[in-house]
């Protein structure tokens, strides 16, 4: 009994320190931000509360739109979510559910797509859409080419593969259709699946910043990762406090993205797919 205590409180300390030590860094990124005179040192993280201010925000607000760019970032994002979770859900229901042929070779060619390097593809998707299409300096320009994701495909794929077949087959002899068993039977199991992709294809357009940086010039149209990107290159040296705004615009930047995590992280389970079929 005193043993398993004792691995159990060290256990917790080492969660703990590995916790804190992952933590620390956005600890210390929120404290640089309020700071008035820059302490680089590590005991700049624990500032002088007379030390402490918003200016920094002010400063950076004053050079760069942040809710501009907050607002094209979250359009950016959406419309990428969107697309990823309908042409995934579809695809990978497609792959793993129905019967039809060239099934294996359509799969194996979604594997392949996920090892060719976006920055291959990154000139020919600008001449053809900036210049062919005319959608540069626009939301839609940004958002096709991350439009579908293999890696949803394939997430979804497997999900759906762990549903039992029986729910189909009884589904079916009900009279359902396709489209009825993906949305009343399907889906409802994956949820899951959805949230991971969800959140895992938040992160990517988010912080994107080479696609959103050639094909918008108009800087009302840039995201926020862009829109900071250009303050640190041009603007960040006349501020006042460079680092305090530097850091401000991280912590607008990174907060959406955190707050998704930490009210979702408890959805994270797994459903017991086997609940819908008896014996």
């Amino acid at each position: 009994m005193k043993r398993a205590l004792g691995s159990k409180i060290a256990m917790y300390t080492a969660l703990s320190i590995g916790a804190l030590a992952f933590l620390f860094p956005f600890f210390y990124m929120i404290v640089g931000s309020l700071q008035t005179n820059v302490d680089p040192s590590p005991a700049g993280a624990f500032p002088n509360p007379a030390n402490l201010t918003l200016d920094n925000y002010a400063a950076i607000n004053g050079r760069i739109d942040l809710l501009q760019g907050l607002v094209n970032s979250g359009i950016f994002t959406g419309g990428v979510i969107l697309g990823t979770v309908v042409f995934g859900v579809l695809a990978g229901y497609a792959l793993a559910i129905l019967r039809w042929r060239g099934r294996g070779a359509t799969f194996a060619l979604a594997l392949l797509v996920q090892v060719v390097p976006f920055q291959l593809l990154m000139i020919p998707l600008y001449v053809m859409i900036a210049r062919d299409y005319g959608l540069a300096d626009s939301y839609l320009g940004m958002i096709l080419p991350f439009f579908i994701n293999s890696t949803a495909v394939v997430i979804f794929r497997q999900y759906f593969l762990q549903l039992p077949k029986e729910l189909f087959d009884a589904a079916r002899i009900d009279g359902s259709n396709e489209f009825r068993l993906l949305w009343s039977v399907a889906l409802p199991l994956v949820r899951p699946a959805l949230l991971t992709v969800v959140l895992l294809t938040f992160i990517g357009p988010w912080n994107e910043f080479l696609w959103p940086f050639l094909i918008t010039k108009d800087a009302g149209m840039q995201p926020l990762a862009v829109s900071l990107a250009n303050f640190i290159s041009n603007i960040a040296a006349s501020t006042a406090n460079p680092f305090g705004a530097m850091m401000a615009g991280a912590v607008v930047l990174a907060a959406p993205a955190v707050a998704l995590f930490l009210v979702f992280q408890r959805y994270f389970t797994s459903n017991d797919l086997g609940s819908g079929v008896k014996g």
